[in-house]
């Protein structure tokens, strides 16, 4: 009877395994304003085994922006989609990874992202706080095939951005820092963009060599070189947790719980080096 009792209950443990999946996964999609009025549907989800978080949304222009923490290694991925202008020549999509520090606070932890629940999923929400404007050069390509010294998600997240994966060195610094580790083992897994002066920049056919530092705004050549921009901004994120103040056990005592999350909005504006305008065609 004993056996048949515990075959019961593994099999009730592997249906409700295979019914509602691993509980290190947790889901949300929430409904955002953005500061142009449209509404935009982000997806968020926290892996508390890996550690991580990732929000996804799609622009009104159809660009797709996927963010991901990874806190165990203080690493923040920015990966943005953009949809090609086939009429000027350009292929169907292009996609640049953008991979930069961040600090633990930036954003709520995966295990208090994977118990959040919404009591009204059909809500429009519109962030508490907006953080502004925060302005990158980026300085160094990263190779993927060594960039799991970073972070372990960077490979498979932009695989489809193998020349376009970006990060700085001020970040660099940060990683070997709080990891303990030398900066040449981070050295090692990027290669710094060409300069104005470099001579690299005669292998890629330019002759005027200061059109590499100019904006691609200021390029009149599609296939010169240039500094290409590119704002990515998150309308909605959980920035923070909320504490209140509640009596305690005695009448004397006070307790702080834990009451709710902070909201905020942020934009990234990318600055970095394309070997030709074509590949920046949106930054005129």
């Amino acid at each position: 009877m004993n056996d048949k009792i515990n075959l019961c209950r593994r099999f009730i443990l592997l249906l409700t395994f295979i019914l509602f999946g691993s509980q290190s996964n947790s889901q949300l999609v929430i409904n955002v304003k953005n500061q142009g009025g449209d509404v935009v549907q982000e997806t968020i989800a926290a892996n508390v085994t890996d550690d991580t978080v990732t929000l996804e949304f799609q622009r009104p222009d159809g660009t797709l922006v996927t963010q991901l923490i990874d806190f165990r290694n203080e690493v923040q991925i920015l990966k943005a989609l953009v949809l090609g202008e086939e009429e000027r020549g350009q292929s169907q999509y292009q996609v640049m990874c953008f991979i930069f520090h961040t600090t633990r606070d930036a954003f709520i932890s995966s295990d208090a992202m994977s118990k959040l629940r919404q009591k009204n999923p059909g809500t429009i929400r519109t962030p508490e706080e907006d953080r502004g404007r925060q302005n990158y050069t980026m300085t160094y390509s990263v190779d993927l095939g060594r960039s799991s010294i970073i972070s372990p998600h960077i490979s498979d997240m932009c695989t489809e951005a193998s020349d376009a994966t970006y990060t700085r060195y001020e970040d660099i610094q940060q990683w070997a820092t709080s990891q303990g580790l030398s900066e040449n083992v981070y050295l090692n897994a990027v290669k710094r963009f060409p300069t104005g002066t470099d001579p690299l920049l005669n292998e890629i056919g330019v002759s005027d060599q200061d059109n590499a530092l100019l904006s691609c705004s200021e390029v009149k050549k599609v296939w010169s070189p240039c500094q290409c921009h590119l704002e990515l901004c998150i309308g909605w994120y959980p920035c923070g947790l909320k504490y209140c103040k509640g009596k305690g056990e005695n009448k004397n005592s006070a307790m702080t719980y834990r009451c709710g999350i902070k909201t905020c909005r942020k934009c990234h504006h990318f600055s970095y080096f394309v070997s030709q305008k074509q590949l920046c065609l949106w930054d005129e």
